[in-house]
């Protein structure tokens, strides 16, 4: 790893480099818009035809490129829109702002949507990344024909799900609290609901998603494996839209459209509005639904959520937007008693925030300027009833403010420079009962702030070399981080491709969940401790700051219209902070430092052409921790979500002459999950129970449970799973149609085991077959 100062005095001579480059030439910027609904199309490409240079346009749909004076033709190409010819003059030092109109070709409007972009992959380094459209999304069976993020996540290599019931994403070796989730750049700390197969985010309100699996550049930090990044879009600046859909599982809707348009032809000002709402009823459909699917589904799936987002859009005709937005996501689930059904506990989360995003773009610069602010509140409890001390009730919160603001400099030849500041505040409360009933409270307050620099440049559209740093503070432990990061590709040729990507990460957030748990829907945070911890080893560490280093290599093959990508990875992550399980005394330690080891291989492959779309996944991981077991020994141990191999396949055809029916199905296999075997049992007795008149001869303790020695010595077994689809699209008139879609998940009705209850053995499995039908009206 190379030192972080000689990296900044780098970056910071191509900063200085840039600039005199750039005041020698003029500029063009501007944004390039869908001409229908004044949305902004990102990763579009405008070539300069007469100078064979060109840019892609970034998430806002803005370009900028520096050029000596003279006169050009830009050239914006989009898959499924027609091109557009834009001539422009450019003198000596000049910027020149255009904004290009792109109109929807009818014709292949499926391509546009899940076609990838050659330009792209030339121009980027994309390791151990993942675009997603709303068109993939949509491609993808889904339980009650509801398209959702958190069923697409599953098919991306190295995805890890542990189950429809309570599962959680694990990607690439990092637990959820490893894995940074963004809405418009805000922090979303419960993204699943408890009925795993749903996420908060509509997928209609969807822009784009980039999941960042390993390797991730300096514009991300505080987290230590994983980013998954959701941008929405904007409402339609032309018309009022939207959709309504109801399913056995819930019911949606989203509306978009003007609140003020400009008077002026093609002039993007302007205010609109986007309002999305669901509300799952799960758990009163499925009373019926799994009626004749024996305990426990026919007493019903005991899961709820209501989610909420709103945005307000005000836009400039100059391209610069103010986003003014707000969410409350609501989640419920009864945790029952597998030999009665009884309720035994009560799980409950919300999330709300209320926040913004702005860009800008200066009619005297060529950079593009953009930010957010926001505050966010997430609180959990999960409350039981009649059970051990061991799971009294638990309840977490974390709030704070987050702000941010980057700087982007569009360079010749798909270049770039970014650089920007971050500041957040956070507040963490944890109320939490350990295996003795040992009780631990932690109060935290932080402020944060963060500088990065990133420069990716393009040589000769053959060698693509980007370094980055990110220097990250955290006031609560008083600890400075430098973290350099580097990627690099190299293009054999326009179908072969090598590339890398490193780096060093950091975070202070810590999760309550242990990495030994198999079942556990509460999931609280809080900041790391400013108490003194030890290592597996007894030794001090010197900062509670958790640590990790990444390296992800990869070769990307494009063969006909067969795209092929395999990344082998490996993550180190030389510190994970955890509770301290095993506490016994108030005068145990709180926590304890961990360690962990991931390493894997994924391949995946795309085919798109026409009406036809496959997709395969498949990987090989191997993710073990290293702590401190019950007797105070030193084990090293697969993570419960260690399943060695996993492959995902997905394929989908469109039939009709007007394509408007789309099959699809869904194929997923994975190697068991391991879990701790159930040594014996013994009666646990109180002997203070009444005080001195206690009599503990005659008292009738509690079952206690004797595990094995071995962490995770076990294994569950393979799951698989097939679902399938068909939608049928009915137009109703020229802007309204009606979409019905069958699915079925589960096709063959695989028992998939869930957990096994340790006092009956009682196998709980996975969802068993579920048809549904979906009804959704678009206008």
């Amino acid at each position: 790893m190379f030192k972080s100062t000689g990296l900044l005095a780098a970056l910071l001579l191509l900063i200085s480099f840039t600039a005199i480059a750039q005041n020698q030439n003029g500029t063009i910027k501007g944004f390039v818009y869908d001409k229908k609904t004044g949305e902004p199309l990102i990763y579009t490409n405008v070539s300069v035809i007469n100078a064979k240079t060109g840019v892609q346009t970034d998430i806002n749909g803005y370009f900028s490129i520096s050029l000596p004076a003279g006169s050009y033709t830009l050239l914006a190409t989009g898959i499924g829109y027609d091109s557009s010819i834009v001539v422009v003059n450019l003198l000596p030092d000049a910027i020149v702002t255009k904004k290009i109109m792109l109109s929807q070709r009818e014709v292949g409007l499926k391509e546009v949507e899940i076609s990838g972009h050659k330009t792209d992959k030339i121009t980027h380094i994309n390791t151990g990344v993942t675009n997603i459209t709303p068109g993939e999304l949509k491609l993808l069976p889904s339980a009650g024909g509801e398209p959702d993020l958190a069923q697409f996540l599953q098919v991306i290599p190295g995805v890890i799900f542990t189950g429809d019931q309570g599962g959680q994403l694990y990607i690439r070796g990092g637990s959820p609290a490893q894995t940074g989730i963004y809405l418009d750049g805000i922090t979303i700390y419960s993204p699943f609901h408890s009925i795993g197969l749903f996420s908060v985010f509509e997928t209609e309100a969807i822009r784009n998603v980039d999941v960042y699996t390993a390797g991730f550049n300096a514009q991300y930090g505080n987290r230590t494996s994983a980013i998954v990044d959701v941008h929405t879009k904007d409402g339609n600046k032309n018309e009022a839209s939207g959709i309504v859909s109801v399913s056995p599982i819930m019911a949606r809707f989203l509306i978009d459209g003007p609140l003020l348009k400009s008077k002026k032809k093609d002039n993007n000002a302007g205010i609109t509005y986007l309002l999305t709402a669901k509300n799952s009823y799960l758990d009163q459909t499925s009373k019926s639904l799994y009626s004749g699917f024996g305990e426990p589904f026919s007493s019903g799936l005991p899961y709820k959520f209501t989610d909420v987002f709103g945005k307000l859009t005000f836009s400039g005709d100059n391209g610069s937007k103010l986003n003014i937005f707000g969410f409350n996501f609501d989640d419920h689930a009864n945790l029952l008693n597998d030999s009665d059904h009884a309720t035994i506990a009560n799980y409950h989360w919300t999330a709300t925030g209320l926040g913004g995003t702005f860009v800008v773009t200066p009619g005297t610069s060529s950079a593009l300027i953009d930010g957010k602010f926001a505050y966010s509140n997430y609180n959990i409890g999960l409350n039981q009833v009649n059970v051990p001390t061991d799971t009294l009730p638990r309840n977490s919160q974390i709030n704070g403010f987050e702000t941010a603001i980057n700087f982007t400099y569009f360079l010749p030849n798909y270049s770039q420079l970014k650089y920007g500041v971050e500041v957040s505040g956070f507040h963490t409360a944890l109320t939490y009962y350990g295996a003795q009933g040992i009780q631990t409270t932690e109060n935290r307050q932080s402020t944060m702030a963060a500088l990065y620099f990133l420069f990716r440049h393009n040589f000769s559209s053959r060698f693509i070399f980007e370094p980055s740093i990110r220097f990250q503070y955290y006031s609560e432990l008083n600890k400075f981080s430098p973290e350099p990061r580097l990627g690099l590709k190299y293009n054999v040729s326009d179908n072969v491709r090598l590339k890398f990507a490193t780096g060093v990460y950091s975070q202070n957030i810590i999760s309550t969940k242990s990495d030994q748990d198999i079942v556990n829907l509460f999931t609280g945070f809080l900041l790391a401790p400013d108490q003194q911890i030890a290592n597996v080893h007894g030794q001090n560490v010197p900062t509670a700051l958790q640590t990790a280093y990444h390296a992800v290599g990869g070769i990307e093959v494009d063969i006909d219209k067969v795209e092929l990508n395999l990344e082998p990875w490996i993550k180190d992550f030389a510190q994970v902070d955890e509770l301290n399980r095993y506490k016994l005394t108030v005068q145990d330690p709180d926590f304890v430092a961990a360690s962990g080891l991931a390493s894997g291989v994924d391949l995946s492959a795309k085919y798109s052409h026409g009406r036809v779309y496959l997709w395969c996944a498949m990987g090989y991981q191997k993710v073990t921790y290293t702590s401190i077991d019950g007797t105070g020994n030193i084990q090293t141990y697969p993570t419960p979500f260690d399943t060695r191999f996993n492959s995902n396949v997905v394929a989908a055809y469109t039939l009709g002459k007007k394509k408007d029916l789309d099959l699809s199905a869904r194929f997923n296999i994975h190697a068991p999950f391991p879990f701790t075997q159930t040594q014996g049992y013994y009666e646990n007795v109180n002997p203070v129970a009444t005080g001195l008149s206690t009599n503990v001869l005659q008292q009738n303790g509690n079952l206690g449970l004797i595990y094995a020695n071995q962490i995770n010595g076990g294994r569950l077994s393979w799951y698989h799973r097939l679902d399938i689809s068909a939608k049928k699209r009915l137009q109703l008139s020229r802007k309204s149609s009606l979409d019905l879609t069958f699915a079925i998940t589960n096709v063959y009705d695989r028992q998939n085991v869930f957990y096994v209850d340790r006092i009956t053995n009682v196998i709980v499995y996975q969802l068993p077959i579920f048809p549904s039908i979906n009804v959704t009206w678009n206008f």
